[in-house]
């Protein structure tokens, strides 16, 4: 500082005064404040990004959801218009089946509306014409189904030559594939190329006589009464040919040739490979002890002619009496029932548990577990299209069976499948509708050997049958009463 003989300069000096006190408290305030603008922001930030992502999550909801009604929609139309097309044009069986269905709806309706509009001799006449349209009908759901047949012949006849006439193969254990020609497929082939050429249409004069030519030299090497035949038969062609016959004239001839031919093909003497592949075998003694006689057409017929569940205890008819007789009678359609089967097939070959019950069942199985345990219908929505329905495992721990499972909608059983407890997502009231369910298909499936073996408790079974007949017992009393 300034003193006696020293000076310092005060031309940087400053002025200090005393402020205000700062206390603790008022620092401390100071900064909760900061921190109470730093959360403001942050859980701004946070709720910007959390709506977000709720808004994302929904779009992607409606979106999904909007697909989800446009592939049932999809389905749907895709359902119809395989319908349509199976109606309009019948090829198989099941949809032959449709056609007599459909036919007996309408049969039903049009007989409610005479009964309810004509009576006396009105009525009569209504119900002989509806019986004049419903005979014309008939006839032209057998033209049609003739049609197919012959269609799906000529389809059968390619497939079964194709069978013959392929190399055999086998896989290595690098992956690769290996095709191997013997003489037998090579001679199958040959016969088929052949066969192939007598079919062709729209052919020239020299194409027809060359392919004869090939037939007749391939034929005279086997000397027996059918060879001769169809030796004739191509003599006769040429001669009609050489005299300027037209080619729809020759028709059927030709249609003969091709039938005698192809017998020729299916002789395992001239084609040695297709031994194997025919349905008859060639040892007597095998084919008699699978022939049963059916005692509806009085006709012996192998075992693949009938269809036996598991619940049948004896061969009686076989299955084109028992599909005569629905077409005469009953007129239902099995498609549905057989699509519900096949789902189920599906179903349980994905688990990879090696399940066995389910592949047991069988169409009557099927039926008779949907009509009588669970009517027809989903148990949850009480929805009755058999095509939107699906039946799953009630427990999917355990393997499918008819005391574990449950027919839904295809929504409800994904829904279902991701239970993780059963407890969780039904009422204690449902879960007990559910189990007398289970316990009604296990008293009549347990009577089958084949699904009795997989019940391991026998008590438990003699135990269900007397709790069924004690459940059943007033229900018998009740309808044995006389009416009042």
């Amino acid at each position: 500082m300034t003193n006696i003989g020293v000076y310092v300069s005060n031309m940087t000096d400053k002025l200090v005064t005393p402020g205000k006190y700062f206390s603790a408290a008022e620092y401390h305030a100071q900064r909760l404040k900061a921190v109470i603008v730093i959360q403001t922001y942050f859980r701004q930030w946070h709720a910007k990004t959390f709506v977000e992502n709720v808004r994302r999550q929904k779009s992607l909801r409606l979106e999904w959801e909007r697909q989800e009604e446009l592939r049932k929609i999809r389905e749907k139309e895709e359902w119809i218009k395989l319908d349509y097309d199976r109606r309009h044009n019948p090829k198989t069986n099941e949809d032959f089946e449709l056609l007599y269905n459909a036919l007996e709806f309408w049969w039903q309706e049009e007989l409610k509306r005479i009964n309810q509009s004509f009576t006396g001799a009105e009525r009569k006449a209504a119900l002989r014409e509806l019986l004049e349209k419903e005979t014309q009908i008939i006839a032209s759901i057998g033209r049609h189904r003739y049609n197919a047949y012959m269609a799906n012949q000529e389809a059968a006849v390619q497939a079964f030559l194709d069978k013959c006439s392929a190399p055999k193969i086998w896989r290595t254990p690098n992956g690769k594939t290996i095709e191997m020609d013997t003489q037998f497929t090579i001679r199958a082939r040959e016969l088929q190329n052949i066969y192939k050429g007598i079919m062709l249409k729209n052919i020239s004069q020299d194409e027809r006589l060359d392919v004869l030519l090939t037939l007749k030299h391939t034929v005279k090497e086997h000397e027996c009464k059918l060879t001769q035949e169809i030796l004739e038969l191509i003599d006769r062609e040429v001669d009609l040919m050489m005299r300027g016959v037209k080619h729809h004239n020759l028709e059927g001839l030709r249609k003969r040739i091709a039938t005698l031919f192809f017998h020729f093909i299916k002789t395992p003497l001239f084609n040695p490979q297709v031994a194997k592949y025919l349905k008859v075998p060639q040892d007597p003694l095998k084919f008699y002890k699978k022939i049963y006689f059916c005692h509806s057409c009085q006709l012996y017929l192998p075992s693949t002619a009938f269809s036996i569940s598991s619940t049948s205890r004896r061969i009686y008819r076989c299955r084109n009496c028992i599909s005569l007789e629905n077409e005469a009678r009953k007129r239902e359609s099995f498609l549905k029932y057989k699509c519900l089967l096949q789902q189920l097939y599906y179903t349980e070959a994905d688990y990879e548990d090696d399940s066995k019950i389910a592949f047991l069942m069988q169409l009557q199985d099927i039926q008779y577990l949907t009509e009588n345990i669970w009517a027809s219908q989903s148990v949850l929505s009480a929805w009755d299209n058999l095509s939107d329905l699906v039946m799953v495992r009630w427990n999917k721990s355990l393997e499918w069976s008819p005391w574990n499972c449950i027919l839904l909608t295809k929504d409800e059983a994904a829904a279902h499948l991701k239970l993780t407890r059963i407890e969780e997502g039904y009422e204690r009231s449902f879960i007990h509708k559910i189990k007398h369910k289970h316990i009604l298909a296990k008293n009549y499936f347990s009577q089958i050997p084949v699904l009795a073996s997989f019940i391991l408790d026998d008590g438990e079974i003699d135990e269900i049958r007397q709790k069924y007949r004690s459940d059943m017992t007033p229900k018998i009393i009740e309808s044995q009463r006389p009416p009042p």
